[in-house]
């Protein structure tokens, strides 16, 4: 039986496991799919062990996304554009790394939700690793532009350099934030902190998007606020999460499981 696994610190709360074990039973495949709590000062010696005893592949949560990118010997060119890796495999024998996140919520954005980013004005509120993961994803839908807000500005303009030769994309502090956006994501930590990004109402009044990757059992204080503001659609990150998996399980098995019913699945348990 191949075995998997997810590594994170926490990881008790992970749905990682139910997703994969829904996947490997729509593709016939026998699969043992473990959630690891692994602390930053044993990270690679656990992966290193995972490996050599036979495991086949690993998904990294947080906070060990960015360590295990400078872990790896090969990336591909998504992981390499995000700075982070939250799948893992061997290649050769040695660790390969990619990242999924940003074709899981580019997915459940436009074949889920049903919201074209093409020339759209989009808005990112947050300049941290989940940033960085989606926007090389969300830039390959040819918005008409990005813009980056972020309490640390310079933050955002670092951020910015990196992907500017891909599209229109700017930073801006809060307080710039004068325009109306069709669709405004949440890629904070203020969800986690059961707290509201600090962007005016009128941005998301006539969006017809607001996308918090934080995945919750009720709307998340941002999912509230933009109702409130008027944006006429809310969503969690419950389905990206099951998209980067879904991408992660192709990777490993070569088959393309359905997600919707996994969607419909794990929010029936909530």
């Amino acid at each position: 039986m191949k075995q998997f696994a997810v590594i994170g610190d926490p990881i008790e709360h992970s749905l990682s496991p139910r997703i994969h074990t829904l996947f490997a039973a729509q593709a016939g495949i026998d699969l043992e799919y473990r959630k690891l709590r692994v602390h930053a000062t044993e990270l690679q010696r656990d992966i290193e062990t995972f490996f050599t005893n036979g495991g086949t592949g690993l998904n990294i949560t947080v906070p060990h996304k960015q360590t295990v990118f400078k872990l790896c010997k090969s990336l591909t060119p998504r992981a390499q554009l995000a700075g982070a890796v939250n799948t893992l495999y061997l290649e050769d024998g040695k660790l390969a790394g990619d990242n999924t996140d940003g074709v899981g919520l580019v997915r459940d954005i436009s074949n889920n939700l049903r919201v074209t980013c093409r020339n759209s004005k989009l808005l990112i509120i947050g300049a941290g690793g989940a940033s960085r993961g989606i926007l090389e994803p969300l830039l390959a839908l040819s918005p008409g532009s990005i813009d980056i807000a972020n309490r640390t500005h310079s933050k955002a303009v670092e951020l910015v350099s990196l992907f500017q030769h891909l599209g229109k994309i700017r930073a801006l502090s809060f307080s710039e934030l004068s325009i109306e956006y069709d669709v405004v994501v949440n890629a904070s930590s203020s969800s986690l902190q059961d707290d509201i990004p600090a962007i005016p109402e009128h941005c998301l009044t006539k969006s017809e998007l607001a996308y918090d990757l934080m995945y919750a059992s009720t709307a998340t204080p941002f999912m509230a606020f933009a109702a409130q503001a008027g944006a006429q659609q809310q969503s969690d990150g419950l389905g990206m999460l099951v998209e980067q998996a879904a991408e992660a399980f192709s990777i490993w098995h070569g088959y393309k499981p359905e997600t919707q019913s996994v969607i419909a699945s794990l929010r029936s348990l909530h």
